[in-house]
């Protein structure tokens, strides 16, 4: 009836003679749609669609879907699309869960109309604005502002054409939503918090009801890191060639034998910083306030405020960032290209300025270090080092050399100190790149000798700052040891030990004795018993001294007195047994022989105790004897 009543086009009173009563019939058709919207009209097709369509399978029927999607969108055509129909229709219609999706599956053809109409341009067009979408936002609230994302994303889905003529605003209305859902997004459970499916920990009331439509909210979430839109939005980098074997201008390809040209480039980065207004000035990179330059960082900051908004389905967003294998090293190509000289330096320099496009340009290197980080994790040696998916050998080498100074610099410069927010998610992300580079590079060198340490950094200095307590010497101790040479970390770590035993009393003086703990060892089964003696000890008597005494099977004493010596057995006899592969605990590679915790090792009823137990063994080993192994880059020899 509603259908009739608001369209005089299938009139027949209208045909032939009475076509000279069309417009008064048409200004009735105005004054029920008036009406009708005064009465709360859209709130009620809102109700009348959510009920339909927030399940699994809608239950509304394709004429009841057309004739009120027809009706919701009838008051915003005859109003020619203006601001005060545009709202509602956002706020009510188009933030029904999954709408898009059901439309297409059930009556395509009202898409048609959309597109007919151009309505996506003019959704963004209207959103782009910042007040009016905080204005959407905060009547929709977060769970149904996801919603509107969801099927404003799958409508650009299916309108590619307008998202390459107006990826500006869109990105910008994206990012708007996204950071107005993070304001309330908690990293942890409290009597002020909801759990969202997507969201994660979430201080907004949550709409339960939604739950049976999430997963196809999210699937259409998922269309803002899918290859089409990646594509679109990243057009100027993607559409870029790599020339092969080719460095950026400003870097040399790196080698073992040829690693001077980052080693300059690095000491270079640490010359006195250039003011805003010389960063900002073309010579010999890309002006950071080009139009280019702005594109590429508000897409790179639509991508992390993703990542740390929608926390359930980070990997998933990680994980289609990471498709195209050309996208991350055309990214990296581009950052090496900014600013005055060249890129790199340029981002050690934000760190000391507080301004939006310093801001932007971080959030650039954290979206770019945050899928190298996944993306380097799930490739094998084989993609890594052989086929050299994604980046090359040397290009690892130009950005751990990077992100080495990088956080440096930030630790030194008293930027990790309290950190938080935006300053600690930068650093989370800049270390946990650099750490699976590092570790890489543990296991199989590609970085040339003595790349991990910082020459500038003297020992003595930094002796001197760890003897006055400094924060900022325990940081670089606790994150980016390897920055220091291994003999002096060596001494360092005794004359670290050396100290903890005498603040604990455990060194012996002429007016004191540490407190000593005896244990009996059947040398049967000394496994078992260090095991039962030793695990419920406590960290301080760990640390103290344990005299050993052998016994036979019989339980007598063997002859002997424990001077360390017999201790030092005990620790080497028991370590050496519990690698033993026929134990199970571990197994070892076909290849090289490597140890690795046995996958069927839960056949030891205490297997997990006993685990922890062996690391209690390694850690008294290392504390007391000082046990090393080589192997280690450069052929050091590390504790």
């Amino acid at each position: 009836m509603l259908v009739t009543f608001t369209d005089t086009s299938t009139w027949k009173i209208l045909r032939g003679k009475g076509e000279s009563l069309r417009p008064a019939m048409n200004h009735i058709c105005a004054n029920i749609m008036g009406h009708l919207n005064q009465r709360g009209f859209y709130s009620v097709l809102q109700i009348l669609l959510t009920r339909g369509l927030a399940r699994p399978r809608p239950c509304l029927s394709k004429g009841t879907l057309t004739a009120t999607f027809s009706l919701a969108l009838r008051p915003v055509i005859a109003a020619q699309f203006s601001d005060n129909l545009i709202r509602p229709f956002l706020i009510h219609i188009m933030s029904v869960p999954a709408l898009v999706t059901h439309l297409s599956t059930v009556t395509p053809e009202r898409l048609t109309v959309l597109e007919s109409h151009d309505m996506l341009r003019k959704f963004i067009m209207f959103l782009r604005n910042e007040d009016r979408c905080r204005d959407v936002c905060e009547s929709l609230e977060g769970c149904h502002t996801l919603c509107l994302m969801g099927n404003l994303l799958h409508l650009g889905s299916l309108s590619p054409r307008v998202l390459e003529e107006e990826t500006e605003g869109f990105v910008s209305l994206l990012t708007q939503m996204l950071c107005y859902c993070q304001k309330y997004v908690s990293q942890k459970k409290s009597n002020l918090t909801h759990w969202h499916p997507v969201l994660g920990w979430f201080s907004q009331s949550v709409d339960y009801g939604l739950n049976e439509s999430m997963p196809l909210i999210t699937k259409q979430l998922q269309f803002l890191w899918g290859v089409p839109l990646i594509r679109i939005f990243f057009c100027d980098i993607l559409s870029k060639k790599l020339l092969e074997n080719q460095e950026p201008a400003h870097v040399q390809p790196a080698s073992p034998q040829n690693v001077l040209p980052v080693k300059n480039l690095l000491k270079r980065a640490f010359q006195k910083s250039a003011s805003v207004r010389n960063i900002l000035r073309p010579v010999g990179g890309k002006r950071v306030d080009s139009a280019e330059v702005q594109k590429v960082c508000n897409i790179c900051v639509l991508y992390q405020t993703s990542l740390t908004t929608l926390t359930q389905i980070r990997l998933q967003i990680l994980t289609g960032l990471t498709y195209l294998d050309d996208l991350l090293p055309k990214l990296w190509a581009f950052i090496c290209e900014l600013g005055p000289h060249g890129g790199l330096k340029l981002f050690l320099e934000c760190l000391n300025n507080d301004t939006e496009e310093s801001k932007q340009l971080l959030a650039m290197l954290m979206l770019f270090c945050d899928c190298s980080r996944h993306l380097i994790t799930i490739l094998d040696d084989i993609e890594v080092y052989e086929e050299q998916i994604s980046f090359k050998l040397e290009e690892l080498v130009t950005i751990s050399s990077f992100l080495n100074s990088f956080v440096f610099k930030m630790i030194w410069d008293g930027l990790v100190e309290n950190a938080k927010g935006e300053t600690l998610e930068l650093f989370q992300s800049v270390h946990g790149w650099l750490m699976v580079l590092y570790e890489r590079d543990c296991r199989r060198r590609f970085a040339p000798e003595d790349h991990w340490l910082r020459k500038d950094l003297k020992p003595s200095v930094l002796f001197q700052e760890l003897d006055k307590d400094r924060k900022r010497a325990q940081l670089i101790l606790q994150y980016i040891p390897h920055v220091i040479p291994h003999k002096n970390r060596v001494l360092l770590f005794r004359n670290m030990v050396t100290k903890e035993k005498e603040k604990l009393g455990l060194v012996e003086t002429s007016s004191a004795s540490p407190h000593v703990t005896h244990i009996t060892i059947r040398r049967s089964r000394m496994l078992e018993d260090g095991y039962e003696q030793l695990r419920q000890l406590s960290q301080h008597a760990m640390k103290g001294v344990i005299r050993v005494k052998f016994v036979n099977d019989l339980g007598v004493d063997e002859a002997g007195i424990d001077q360390d010596g017999v201790f030092k057995e005990f620790l080497e006899e028991i370590i050496k047994r519990v690698f033993d592969p026929a134990l199970n605990l571990f197994k070892t590679t076909s290849g090289d022989e490597r140890l690795y915790p046995s996958p069927t090792s839960y056949i030891h009823e205490n297997y997990l105790q006993l685990f922890e137990f062996v690391g209690k063994m390694l850690g008294k080993a290392v504390y007391e004897v000082g046990t090393c192994r080589s192997g280690a880059p450069g052929g050091e020899t590390r504790c």
